[in-house]
């Protein structure tokens, strides 16, 4: 082999070994290629069911700083986020992102014209992401004690997400958080499941899913979901000390949205087990003070309502709860949801600790009562609004009146839904609410309280006479 041969030899030994490298560097670089492009496909398929909700609200404005001790109430904008559950533009969110709201608008991601563009402008497309035009949406519902509301759009076939099975949620599980975090629609964090089952505080009647994904102020109501894209949870809070995400986050889980979306599309409300006790988590101090035996730690029936059904039933206080329902019960949270969600009309069946003694009882619930039961089967969301209250009413008739019977007036109109709008006069109107009179004259059925308040101008005193929970009240204002 001559000089010129060996100096290619080794020349072509340098380019192998390069070219091995640099497969080797590909053969490293594949995978971390192959799971970036499955993010960017699930953050694809799952952002337009991701939407932004703009609340208008009344509120006490902040201090003019010049000693003045006036009360000035103006308009508040706050932003939250939300998630298509169905097509027809059902979509679940956080109660406080909706609580007092007299306009709920919600924004969708637009529709790309997909297969028109060519590959170089993607960036382009990304840089212009799309928006469809705000729209008002309807108060369906609120649970307040977990934090639930649902709310809707007018719509069909919108981008829904399913829920994730819950059971196959595990701790270190790799989950994203979509929301609009500090008004920034549209983004999307990475993180893992923390904890499946994190208890905040000892009391705390509901369990969350924690996460270190990163969630901020805006993200409330969000989406945490899975790597297929399924709902495991909703974002709710976080743990900080900056105001800021510092990697502590929590999510409703996916099965306790589920039901109480599915009992506030049905009822407007979630129907409840009423069995008269009290609960508490017992502590191994709170056991060592009472002087408890056999048990250190679990539920402890801190009160039993005088003539209820516990009572009745042979529940007594300082009784521990053992199962419910044949269910283990190790903490509130366990108890507190298998009593949510026990059907109507079945006894609940407790196992109790008493002393060294093991008790069982079959108690015989009380069906949480609301008056405006089946009242979504008679509603036609455009014919029953009134709008400048910001309500979709039912008119209270002889055929309606069953469902009411314990109205101390069997007439007038029944608030069934917000529907706040541009044009909406702010009130505290509930749902539930049945108005009776407006400035002393009766309200006889939704068309005659409409034309009432349409007659109204600006600078017009009102006064509507309201029952409320079996008692009856003034509710007053001005129109503006």
């Amino acid at each position: 082999m001559n000089a010129a041969q060996s100096i290619g030899a080794v020349w072509l030994g340098v380019v192998g070994c390069a070219l091995s490298a640099h497969a080797q560097t590909a053969m490293v670089r594949d995978p971390l290629d192959r799971f970036s492009e499955s993010v960017q496909a699930l953050s694809a398929r799952v952002a337009p069911s991701v939407v932004q909700i703009s609340v208008t609200r009344f509120s006490p404005q902040t201090d003019s700083g010049d000693g003045r001790t006036g009360v000035v109430f103006g308009r508040q904008l706050s932003l939250g986020s939300g998630v298509i559950i169905d097509p027809a533009g059902y979509i679940v969110t956080n109660a406080h992102v909706v609580a007092d709201a007299q306009r709920i608008r919600v924004t969708l991601l637009g529709q790309r014209d997909a297969g028109k563009s060519k590959p170089d402008e993607t960036i382009n497309r990304a840089l212009a992401q799309p928006f469809a035009p705000a729209v008002d949406a309807m108060l369906v519902g609120v649970f307040k004690e977990m934090d639930v509301a649902l709310i809707k759009i007018p719509g069909k076939g919108l981008p829904a997400l399913p829920f994730a099975d819950y059971q196959k949620l595990r701790q270190g599980q790799v989950v994203f958080a979509f929301g609009s975090r500090e008004g920034l629609s549209n983004s999307v964090s990475m993180g893992v499941v923390s904890s499946v089952a994190r208890q905040p505080e000892a009391d705390s009647p509901f369990i969350y899913i924690q996460t270190d994904a990163s969630i901020n102020p805006g993200d409330s109501g969000g989406p945490l979901v899975n790597t297929a894209g399924e709902v495991v949870g909703l974002d709710t809070f976080i743990l900080t000390q900056s105001g800021g995400s510092e990697g502590i986050g929590f999510a409703i889980p996916s099965p306790m949205i589920e039901f109480v979306a599915g009992q506030l599309r049905k009822y407007g409300h979630v129907h409840r087990q009423l069995i008269g006790v009290g609960v508490q988590t017992l502590t191994p101090t709170l056991a060592a003070a009472l002087n408890l035996p056999g048990r250190t730690n679990g539920v402890i029936i801190s009160d039993v309502k005088p003539k209820g059904p516990a009572e009745a039933a042979g529940v007594k206080l300082n009784d521990i709860a053992v199962t419910i329902d044949g269910r283990p019960v190790a903490n509130l949270p366990m108890f507190t949801t298998a009593l949510l969600m026990h059907p109507g009309g079945t006894p609940v069946k407790l196992e109790l600790l008493r002393g060294g003694d093991t008790v069982t009882v079959d108690v015989q619930g009380e069906q949480e009562s609301h008056g405006s039961d089946g009242m979504a089967g008679l509603i036609d969301p455009e014919k029953n609004r009134i709008p400048r209250l910001g309500i979709i009413g039912l008119g209270i008739d002889k055929d309606t009146a069953a469902m009411f019977p314990d109205l101390r007036g069997a007439y007038g109109v029944v608030v069934a839904a917000k529907s706040p709008g541009a044009t909406t006069i702010p009130t505290s109107l509930e749902v539930g609410d049945v108005i009776h009179e407006i400035n002393g004259s009766v309200v006889e059925g939704v068309e005659g309280l409409r034309a009432a308040i349409d007659k109204m101008k600006p600078g017009d005193a009102v006064a509507l006479f309201v029952e409320r929970d079996a008692k009856l009240l003034y509710i007053s204002f001005e129109v503006q």
